[in-house]
């Protein structure tokens, strides 16, 4: 009596031909999976993060240039206004920077972090009598817009 498996039907190659395949069919498997997981990240992630953080740049942009504007609006002939207002702490779990310039194309609000950027223009005081509107802040505390007709040195 035999114990055992019987060779007749069967080459002797048979089983390593098997277990190549299954190594191989897994590599390239493995592989797609890999890339698919670094595609996820780029497209399902940062790319909708970044245009909901534009969005919010814009939004607060739009926000503090009316406010700028409507302190310069109310803003005595001599004598000075300030007016306090909050920005969020950080939008999409990151701190970001708001900068008032002027320029030759006039007065604007940026706001930026990294490589993404919202420019707003800060129209109505750009040709007033008082001249240009200039600071930087972030979202961290409470902000201020001050007016003063003698200037600030």
């Amino acid at each position: 009596m035999k114990r055992g498996h019987s060779h007749k039907n069967q080459s002797c190659d048979e089983g390593v031909a098997n277990m190549i395949e299954y190594v191989m069919i897994t590599a390239v498997i493995m592989t797609l999976f890999i890339v698919m997981l670094l595609q996820v990240h780029a497209n399902f992630v940062k790319i909708p993060t970044d245009t909901i953080t534009y969005s919010a740049f814009t939004d607060i942009g739009n926000g503090l240039s009316t406010r700028i504007v409507d302190v310069y609006a109310i803003a005595p002939d001599t004598g000075n206004i300030s007016s306090s207002f909050d920005l969020p702490d950080d939008i999409g779990g990151r701190s970001y920077i708001v900068e008032i310039s002027g320029s030759k194309k006039g007065q604007t609000v940026d706001i930026w972090r990294d490589d993404i950027r919202a420019e707003m223009a800060l129209a109505g005081i750009g040709a007033s009598k008082y001249g240009q509107a200039k600071g930087n802040t972030t979202g961290a505390g409470v902000n201020r817009v001050r007016f003063d007709s003698e200037g600030f040195t």
